[in-house]
C-alpha cells in the first residue's frame, strides 16, 4: 500500500534562519524515498544558502514493538548545495554529498511510571559540513563514522517530550563544528498529524559562536 507525507520546518538561531520544506512517498511502511529543499538564511552577510536533498530508506529487518529485533533501518540520502561560495571560502571539498545511515528504533511499553518511551540509535557515515550547508570534506577528509540517538517519552497518546543529541564532523580548518543537541515536545492530535517545537542548542557555525534557538516542525501524512 502506497503512502505520502509533507511537511515543513523552520529553525531560528542567533544568526542563521533555515527553511526545509520536503515531501516523500512510501510503500508498504518498508520503503520510502524522499525529497526537501533546505534554505539557509545568513543574517551577518545578508544572502541566502539552498541545498536539495534526496533520501530513500528501507526497514529491512525487526519491529518497533514486538520481542526481538528492534525495527531496522538503511537509508541514504543525496545533498547538492546550490550556493557553493560560501562553503569554498571556508575550505569545502565538493558541493555534493552522500550520506549513509544504519538506525535501530524501539517503542518501550510501560517503561517510565507506565508510560511509553521510544528510543532511537542511528550511525552515520558523512562529510557533510553542518549537514551539507557548507558543502561536503576538507583538505585530507573523508567519511566519517557519526552516532545520533532520540529518546522520546509519551505523556498520553497525543503528548511526547525528549531530547535528541547528533555527533557532527570537524572537516574545516577555518572554523569550528560542534555536535547539535535539542530538547523537544511533541503534539500529534491524529495519526496523520505532527506538530514537534524544540529548543536547539547547535553550537558554533562558521566562526559565529553559540548558535541557539527555536525549532518548529508541522508533519502531515496519509
Amino acid at each position: 500500500e502506497w503512502g505520502g507525507g509533507a511537511g515543513v520546518t523552520r529553525v531560528s538561531v542567533d544568526d542563521f534562519d533555515l527553511t526545509v520544506a520536503g515531501a516523500s512517498l512510501g510503500l508498504g511502511n518498508r520503503f520510502e524515498l524522499g525529497y526537501a529543499r533546505q534554505s539557509l538564511r545568513v543574517a551577518p552577510l545578508d544572502l541566502s544558502i539552498d541545498q536539495d536533498v534526496l533520501s530513500a530508506k528501507w526497514r529491512f529487518a525487526g519491529d518497533l514493538l514486538y520481542p526481538g529485533l528492534p525495527a531496522l533501518t538503511a537509508g541514504v540520502q543525496v545533498k547538492h548545495n546550490r550556493d557553493f561560495a560560501v562553503p569554498e571560502a571556508l575550505g569545502a571539498a565538493d558541493d555534493t554529498g552522500v550520506d549513509a545511515w544504519v538506525a535501530a528504533s524501539r517503542l518501550w511499553l510501560d517503561a517510565v511510571a507506565g508510560r511509553n518511551l521510544f528510543t532511537n540509535v542511528t550511525l552515520r557515515a558523512s562529510e557533510a559540513n553542518q549537514a551539507g550547508l557548507l558543502g561536503f570534506g576538507g583538505e585530507g577528509s573523508d567519511h566519517e563514522l557519526l552516532l545520533e540517538a532520540s529518546a522520546g517519552l509519551f505523556l498520553d497518546r497525543h503528548w511526547v517530550v525528549g531530547a535528541e543529541y547528533r555527533q557532527k564532523p570537524d572537516n574545516l580548518a577555518a572554523v569550528r563544528e560542534d555536535d547539535w543537541a535539542d530538547l523537544f515536545i511533541g503534539w500529534f492530535p491524529n495519526k496523520r498529524v505532527a506538530v514537534v517545537a524544540a529548543w536547539a542548542d547547535l553550537g558554533d557555525i562558521a566562526g559565529l559562536r553559540d548558535q541557539r534557538g527555536w525549532y518548529l516542525s508541522l508533519q502531515v501524512s496519509r
